[in-house]
């Protein structure tokens, strides 16, 4: 299925069904009267987050939704069948903007999650509601209102506890494909990554969610590369993964790259924490790239994970720390919530 994280589409309420105009004609009763019936009301458009999504390509073919008309009153005081609402799916985490892209509507971030964007038409009133002591045989009724139309844009977000970013070739989806039951595309050229990727890490009783990310190159903030295009999908992500390979001369200088377009692209990514990994260290001596590794990390003052993604060396302990370190991060979002002590 083809990955779309971004949609336009033109949304229409039903309307309401007209009042009905009409009399009694009984046997035996010397007088009629009004007897017409209401209108039904028109049908909503709800949109709802499902489980089990995760592109919003259903929108790239159709792009106009429509919910049913209420149906017209009618004689013996009946009044018309109110339309069928709508529901459209969205993937969990997809936030509702205006035509403009100015504002936020609605955020869905929990399963089942609902939100009415437009509202159906009130039904008519029939001639009977005009009946009165003066008026006995009132000849006019309302025409149904028409629903809420309305367009706009879908984005979705991806949700996961952590995402994974660094330069093109730096072995992002290989350590998905090990860590994660996640099949991403694997060769040895840059931008083999087109769309994201989510993976599901199963690690000591526990189980998180991963996001590999497009590779960064200097210069994505103007459109270099794939650009900025996918950097919207980490900003639910509470934790990064900076993966470096170790093949750059200068690790520092690599570092840097993709922490200025981080900066450069905003919306705080930028201060989220973050696990640094050097990653491909089967290519290399452990002990003559020790020297350019303990350099890196005295520039940067913070502790590096080393790794070989492609190998499994030093596995076990990059998902021992980033289990502790999703661990802790939950447990502040649990107490910020619940008001924990």
């Amino acid at each position: 299925m083809k990955f779309l994280d971004e949609a336009k589409i033109y949304i229409k309420a039903g309307g309401g069904g007209n009042g009905a105009v009409s009399f009694r004609r009984e046997k035996y009763i010397e007088y009629g009267g009004p007897d017409g019936g209401d209108g039904g009301n028109g049908g909503n458009v709800y949109i709802r987050a499902v489980d089990g999504l995760n592109t919003l390509i259903d929108y790239r073919f159709r792009q106009h939704f429509k919910a049913e008309r209420g149906k017209d009153g009618a004689g013996k005081n009946k009044t018309g069948h109110g339309g069928k609402d709508l529901t459209l799916p969205v993937p969990l985490g997809t936030q509702i903007y205006d035509e403009l892209k100015e504002e936020i509507i609605a955020d869905l971030t929990e399963v089942d999650q609902v939100f009415m964007i437009a509202s159906g038409g009130s039904g008519g009133f029939g001639n009977t509601r005009f009946k009165s002591s003066t008026n006995r045989a009132p000849r006019n009724a309302n025409k149904g209102t028409p629903g809420e139309e309305i367009t706009i844009w879908l984005r979705m977000k991806l949700i996961a506890d952590c995402g994974i970013i660094g330069l093109p070739n730096a072995g992002k989806s290989t350590l998905l494909s090990k860590i994660s039951h996640a099949n991403p595309k694997v060769s040895d050229y840059p931008f083999t990554t087109l769309n994201p990727v989510l993976g599901v890490v199963y690690h000591d009783d526990d189980n998180f969610v991963i996001a590999d990310i497009p590779g960064l190159i200097e210069g994505a903030h103007t459109g270099t590369g794939l650009g900025h295009k996918f950097l919207s999908h980490i900003e639910r992500c509470p934790v990064l993964i900076h993966l470096i390979s170790l093949e750059e001369i200068d690790l520092y200088k690599t570092y840097k790259i993709v922490r200025e377009e981080i900066k450069q692209y905003g919306n705080d990514i930028f201060e989220k924490p973050e696990i640094i990994i050097l990653n491909k260290l089967d290519l290399f001596d452990e002990e003559e790239t020790q020297e350019k590794i303990n350099d890196f990390s005295d520039k940067l003052g913070k502790k590096v994970l080393v790794i070989s993604a492609e190998e499994n060396i030093g596995i076990d302990a990059f998902k021992d720390e980033l289990t502790k370190f999703i661990g802790n991060k939950k447990k502040e979002e649990i107490k910020k919530e619940k008001w924990l002590p």
